[in-house]
């Protein structure tokens, strides 16, 4: 299993247009991907839109993302890229 903490960089938080991307990046991986909230014990599919918008991530929130299966290396390094990147909004 591959983990990996990062904080929502991009003012708007995880809105519907960083969920997308980050669906988009996660299904292009075979392994399974979880998002888990810092503080919480909810556990999110990472290729779930509504998933991921029901955690209501603002910015400064930060996640764990967790990847299991044959690229989950890739899979959290992409990914914790794509957040740490802030989605490429200003």
């Amino acid at each position: 299993m591959a983990v990996q903490q990062v904080t929502i960089q991009n003012a708007s938080g995880f809105h519907i247009r960083p969920a997308q991307l980050f669906i988009e990046k996660a299904v292009q991986f075979q392994s399974k991907i979880l998002i888990k909230p810092e503080g919480t014990t909810v556990i999110a599919d990472g290729k779930s839109i509504l998933n991921l918008m029901t955690l209501g991530l603002e910015k400064g929130s930060v996640i764990t993302i967790e990847a299991e299966g044959p690229d989950e290396t890739d899979a959290v390094s992409q990914l914790a890229q794509l957040v740490n990147s802030g989605f490429g909004e200003a």
